[in-house]
């Protein structure tokens, strides 16, 4: 079974994913699968 490496985000992705859920147009479940992050790192802002 092959090992999943850490993602590093970039600050410029960090700030369209914050962003984005500030704007309130989407659910964080939605966000969550469009940016293909964890919905509670959107929610803790841990990404």
């Amino acid at each position: 079974m092959a090992k999943r490496l850490r993602r590093n985000h970039t600050p410029t992705f960090k700030s369209k994913v914050a962003l984005a859920a500030v704007r309130g147009e989407k659910k964080i479940v939605e966000l969550a699968q469009q940016f293909d992050v964890h919905p509670n790192q959107i929610s803790t802002r841990n990404f």
